[in-house]
């Protein structure tokens, strides 16, 4: 694999985002639509943030990681989609060399920051359900604490491999991004040099940082559905299954188009499919989880419900 110099990298001053059309009137149609999904994200996303931190009935540890889930979910879609939005309005379509690596590292960042808490959060449902009277004992403040730095420890090292020795690569022109943010497959196909390198080394990464986690949340599951079905109340089951169902959907949603993103060879590589599957777990994904918690969930209800009537009783 060739490694971009300094003197190289200084041929490179910007790239140009294709994003996904090049008429005006969808752009605008695009543009009110995305704009929409992106404040009802933050509206969403913003809500369990507040709910989990008003209601001290929420402050547990699986509310907890939702919060921290949350502010991911926030963070991941606004990486992304103001980008996008001021490309849709405005003529020159192009970001900067610089901007491009930043986007990239804190996309990469927050991606496997949600991987790895997706499996945090299936422990914390394992050791509730499976051993729910040492619960306060095992997940205690202080436990939740570490486990959201390892995952932070864990996106940042994998992120700064990944954005290096993406950007490292010599990329000749013409610098058109066919995406709508600097993503690596698609960042890739402009270099002028033989990316087989990345490709095995993104492979590899995939597997750790998706297929790893997603092992341990499927193993965490056999043995808290075996924990379910002995519970004797069908309400007990009921709330239970419920809790997990949530975890569940939100899990298939966001790892189903990210394993087809990232784990397979370069060579097939297809731009439209690739925006599509980005959309969905960027951004469809982040605006979905707090109505699927929120939807089926009696707690977080409640609490906004507490919220409500609170605001109405003091006016």
């Amino acid at each position: 694999m060739q490694i971009l110099g300094k003197e190289n990298n200084s041929d490179v001053s910007e790239f140009i985002l294709l994003g996904f059309s090049n008429e005006p009137q969808i752009r605008l149609a695009l543009f009110a639509f995305f704009l929409l999904l992106y404040l009802s994200t933050l509206l969403g996303n913003g809500l369990i943030i507040t709910l989990i931190y008003l209601d001290s009935c929420l402050h547990t540890p699986m509310y907890f990681f939702l919060s921290i889930l949350s502010l991911v979910d926030m963070s991941y879609v606004t990486t992304t989609v103001p980008q996008m939005l001021v490309n849709m309005v405005c003529p020159r379509r192009t970001i900067s060399w610089g901007a491009c690596v930043a986007q990239m590292f804190i996309f990469v960042v927050l991606g496997i920051t949600e991987c790895v808490l997706y499996a945090v959060m299936a422990y914390d449902r394992y050791v509730a359900i499976c051993f729910p009277l040492h619960y306060t004992l095992h997940m205690n403040h202080s436990t939740c604490i570490k486990m959201v730095t390892v995952c932070c420890s864990i996106s940042i090292t994998g992120a700064l491999i990944y954005t290096v020795f993406t950007m490292h690569l010599p990329y000749c022109g013409p610098h058109k991004i066919n995406h709508f943010f600097c993503e690596g497959p698609a960042l890739l196909k402009l270099a002028c040099a033989d990316t087989s390198f990345n490709d095995h080394l993104n492979f590899i990464l995939g597997f750790i940082l998706l297929l790893v986690p997603l092992s341990l949340i499927l193993a965490s599951y056999v043995p808290i559905f075996a924990s379910i079905l002995r519970i004797r109340s069908s309400q007990g089951r009921l709330k239970s299954f419920s809790t997990c169902a949530s975890h569940i959907t939100v899990v298939t949603m966001f790892y189903g188009p990210a394993i087809m993103m990232h784990m397979r060879p370069g060579s097939s590589y297809d731009p439209e499919q690739d925006k599509k599957l980005a959309l969905f777990y960027n951004i469809v994904s982040a605006l979905l989880n707090p109505i699927i918690y929120s939807l089926r969930n009696k707690d977080v209800k409640g609490a906004f419900l507490k919220v409500l009537g609170g605001r109405q009783t003091s006016h």
